[in-house]
């Protein structure tokens, strides 16, 4: 079951990432929580505790997300530089960080285009 879940949530991404370039989606900043989507959706791992499991999850190709923690909502990093987006988010993983970008949705998957990513305050 967690192969599933990670190829679906992949298979979202790309489907995000593809190459539509038009203007789309909403610019904002906001501030949410690093997590590795496998353990997160499989066993609602997340955390400090959770850190090193989620960095070795990550080096191994799993996606990493934002979680918004008030609303339980999680986007998908969306690749629109045709880069691995888990290389903008490794420094951060299991902590709060601002990232500025665009907002986007497509067949009920919310994804974010990351301009900037930085630790929260």
């Amino acid at each position: 079951m967690k192969i599933t879940i990670l190829t679906l949530i992949t298979m979202a991404a790309l489907a995000l990432a593809q190459h539509d370039h038009g203007d789309h989606g909403k610019e904002i900043t906001m501030t949410s929580l690093v997590i590795d989507t496998g353990c997160y959706m499989a066993h609602n791992s997340k955390g400090e505790k959770h850190e090193s499991c989620a960095r070795a999850c990550a080096k191994a190709g799993v996606p990493l997300a934002l979680l918004d923690e008030a609303s339980g909502t999680i986007y998908i990093p969306v690749a629109t530089d045709h880069k691995n987006q888990n290389d903008k988010l490794m420094a951060f993983i299991e902590k709060k960080v601002k990232v500025t970008g665009t907002l986007v949705e497509k067949g009920g998957v919310k994804g974010f285009s990351i301009k900037t990513v930085e630790a929260a305050k």
